[in-house]
């Protein structure tokens, strides 16, 4: 007898105690109207702003002011007003005191050239360059400044190299001992010639 009887039902599922709660058909539709109502709504939204940008900006354009075009027309004075004419007011003219001329340089010649005497001529044995002691008496009647040219020669009479001598502010009758140095190498031999003096009256 206990063979024939029917086998037991399966057992159903129980829901978990920690599972939510089964939401009615009726609440779901109504989850999905709000949803789509939120994005429409930012959506109008949003194009609500672009519009007003876009229209604060047109705006803003419009207002911005181009400088005006330049003209081709001659220049005028905008004010017409006469021209300023510069003139003293009580001021005399200043007479202006005549410069006095400097003396002019007096060029070589043979009353400069007497003023110079060549004292030595000779030859540095170490270098081999050339130089002229030179004595300078000033015989003008000012004090003057003197530029001596000496010329150094060899045996055939052709220049090797030149010096120069100087001296400034030379009493008259007052006398100086002054140095032309040569450049560069010369044979032994070489003589010295004044070229050229050069007396500047102070």
């Amino acid at each position: 007898m206990s063979d024939n009887l029917p086998p037991p039902p399966p057992e159903q599922p129980q829901p978990s105690p920690w599972a939510p709660p089964a939401t009615p058909p009726g609440k779901q539709q109504r989850t999905g109207l709000i949803v789509s109502l939120a994005v429409g709504g930012g959506l109008v939204v949003a194009g609500a702003l672009v519009a007003l940008v876009y229209s604060l900006l047109d705006s803003v354009s419009d207002s911005i002011a181009l400088p005006p075009a330049r003209s081709d027309a001659p220049y005028s004075d905008p004010y017409g007003e006469e021209p300023y004419d510069e003139q003293p007011y009580g001021e005399e003219p200043v007479e202006e005191e005549p410069v006095e001329e400097e003396p002019e340089p007096v060029a070589s010649g043979p009353a400069a050239e007497r003023d110079v005497t060549i004292t030595k001529c000779a030859r540095d044995s170490l270098v081999g360059w050339q130089h002229a002691d030179l004595t300078i008496v000033n015989g003008s009647r000012s004090p003057a400044g003197y530029v001596v040219f000496v010329e150094f020669l060899d045996a055939k009479g052709a220049v090797l190299t030149d010096g120069i001598a100087t001296t400034d502010d030379l009493a008259p009758g007052a006398s100086v001992k002054v140095k032309a140095q040569g450049v560069g190498e010369v044979p032994t031999g070489t003589t010295c010639r004044v070229k050229q003096v050069t007396r500047d009256p102070m």
